[in-house]
């Protein structure tokens, strides 16, 4: 795992998507039927994203829920893994396969 902490979904909602294209809070809140309070939450970093609103968020912009929840889940992830420290070194395998037995091909949606 990297030192960098990924981007978090709030920066690139913000600045991908929010800014560059004149969107105000309101205007996305109303677009996914949700409160500005809970877009102004999750712009200003104090709300993690679920997956209901990764759904209205890849339906308001024209993206794909898969698109939020993965931004999601490696911030999640990276955070986790600097939280766990020394205990995730010295966790253990307890199965002989290699990681790559276990890839399932996710279907594109």
């Amino acid at each position: 795992m990297t030192d960098r902490r990924p981007s978090t979904p709030s920066e690139i909602l913000r600045e991908e998507f929010l800014t560059p294209n004149n969107i105000t809070q309101d205007e996305l809140a109303k677009a996914m039927g949700v409160s500005r309070f809970r877009v102004n939450e999750i712009i200003n970093g104090r709300r993690a994203l679920t997956s209901e609103t990764a759904v209205l968020l890849g339906k308001a912009l024209g993206t794909s829920a898969r698109f939020w929840m993965n931004l999601q889940v490696a911030v999640d992830l990276f955070d986790a893994d600097r939280k766990l420290g020394d205990a995730v070194a010295s966790a253990h395998c307890l199965l002989a396969a290699s990681p790559s037995d276990f890839v399932v091909e996710m279907p594109l949606t």
